[in-house]
């Protein structure tokens, strides 16, 4: 009997890959329980599986596989092309009620970070989609395609098998080589490689990247020299500003664990004089769309409808005023005003001289339940702290 000639060994790759990523896939999904990581994890594997069978959806038309088994009969033949094409029908819709999903949840918008690395966008155009009745239909459709999966994955392996441990001449061996039998190498030979792969990778590319060359991205990441736009203000500043040598920086805690971040772009007009507190005055302008932290997931919500809404909030203020001498310190009031909120709170901060320049070094903390941060995914904090510390360090010099 002539020897059946087996896949390519790109195909049986791209085969037991996205077999095996769906397969975890269902199991992280139903044991996610509400571990941010673990949800994470979930979406960046379901973009991963989205793109490698774009890659296989390519490679398959640019080298069909290998005709069935000549004994098979007529049904069995059609039903195996059924279940193939319904499998790949899964590889594609599965992960793209996932990704609408994530893209139309109407109460708050966790970010989806791929792998910790790369900022992925929501699907546009489906905002009409943001609504209980909506969200709630679409990831019920994402989740009962698990079953789908089964039953599919039951079809799949079950008439492998029949074929090869009845009388026909058995497919086993042709996505397995060497462990059911010897195989024939693909005829004709295999190609593509590059295209395949080329345009799966082009699609994740434009598709995490494009987004983003046309946001507003000058609002949104700072230069760190004190270039934030300022509002009008009377403040005729008698102080000059290092930025370079100047920073804004905050501490909260999330999941137990403690995160330092800071702004990179923002403005302070200073007007402060030691012997005359009274009349002293300062005006910060912070590009919120500049904060940073050590997670990109971290950075990416703060910039978030929930958080610091940078789209249309693009900058928050800090008004200094009353200011007391207070022993080796000195206080102030700071009119902290972000989206449309604004608490006071005090400011401590100390003076030292360091050559020609003056060094501030002050601190303070904010609540975020006033000032309407994170309320909507964590309004009782028990993911991330109320309390936000805030450390400024300003390196100047008198002006003129």
């Amino acid at each position: 009997m002539t020897r059946s000639p087996r896949y390519s060994a790109v195909a049986i790759a791209l085969h037991w890959a996205i077999a095996f990523g769906i397969l975890f896939m269902i199991w992280l999904g139903w044991n996610m329980d509400g571990k941010e990581s673990w949800f994470q994890f979930h979406k960046s594997v379901g973009i991963t599986i989205l793109i490698l069978t774009v890659a296989r959806i390519i490679w398959r038309v640019m080298n069909p596989p290998p005709p069935l088994p000549t004994d098979m009969k007529p049904l069995e033949s059609k039903a195996s092309h059924a279940v193939h094409l319904g499998f790949y029908a899964l590889m594609v819709i599965m992960p793209l009620t996932g990704w609408l999903t994530v893209s139309i949840s109407y109460g708050f918008d966790i970010p989806t970070v791929i792998f910790g690395l790369v900022s992925w966008p929501d699907i546009p155009g489906v905002g009409f989609l943001e609504n209980e009745t909506a969200y709630a239909i679409i990831s019920n459709i994402h989740s009962k395609l698990a079953y789908v999966a089964f039953a599919l994955l039951a079809l799949h392996v079950g008439g492998a098998l029949k074929h090869e441990f009845g009388p026909e001449e058995g497919v086993l061996k042709r996505m397995l080589p060497g462990l059911f039998g010897k195989t024939d190498k693909p005829s004709p030979p295999p190609r593509g490689f590059l295209t395949a792969f080329g345009a799966a990778i082009a699609l994740f590319l434009i598709i995490a990247f494009v987004p983003q060359l046309f946001s507003s991205s000058g609002s949104e990441n700072g230069s760190g020299d004190g270039s934030a736009d300022v509002s009008e203000t009377s403040i005729e500043p008698n102080w000059t500003v290092d930025y370079d040598q100047s920073s804004i920086a905050f501490t909260f805690t999330h999941e137990g664990q403690t995160y330092e971040g800071s702004f990179s772009d923002w403005n302070a007009d200073i007007d402060f004089d030691a012997d005359n507190l009274a009349g002293s005055e300062v005006l910060v302008t912070v590009n919120t769309g500049s904060a940073a932290t050590p997670k990109k997931l971290y950075t990416d919500s703060l910039r978030s409808a929930e958080w610091f809404g940078v789209s249309a909030f693009p900058q928050a203020t800090v008004r200094l005023t009353g200011f007391e001498e207070a022993g080796p310190r000195y206080t102030a009031d700071a009119a902290l005003s972000i989206k449309d909120n604004e608490v006071t709170v005090p400011f401590a901060f100390t003076l030292a001289e360091d050559g020609a320049s003056t060094v501030m070094t002050g601190d303070t903390t904010v609540e975020r339940t006033p000032l309407d941060l994170g309320q909507t995914s964590d309004a009782s904090a028990a993911y991330v702290s109320e309390s936000v510390r805030i450390d400024v360090r300003v390196v100047a010099s008198p002006a003129g």
